[in-house]
């Protein structure tokens, strides 16, 4: 089966949104996803390096806005 990349990105991006929070560094989420995802997704600049031994990771400003709007675009009722 052939999968769209992009859009996979995308939907681990909105989950992100799903199971983040506010600490005093700003918006973290927590990154038990794919680790190639979460790779790309930090080579975009959405987060940050998600190979530490943190448990979660930085959203960066882009990336929690992006994350945001594509968690309400796949997600929310209309």
């Amino acid at each position: 089966m052939d999968i769209d990349q992009e859009k996979v990105e995308q939907t681990v991006l909105a989950l992100l949104y799903l199971t983040s929070f506010r600490d005093r560094f700003g918006l973290r989420s927590w990154k038990g996803h794919d680790w190639q995802i979460m790779d790309s997704l930090h080579e975009k600049d959405y987060i940050s390096n998600p190979a530490t031994k943190a448990k979660s990771v930085a959203l960066t400003e882009e990336g929690a806005r992006l994350s945001k709007e594509l968690f309400e675009k796949l997600f929310a009722l209309k």
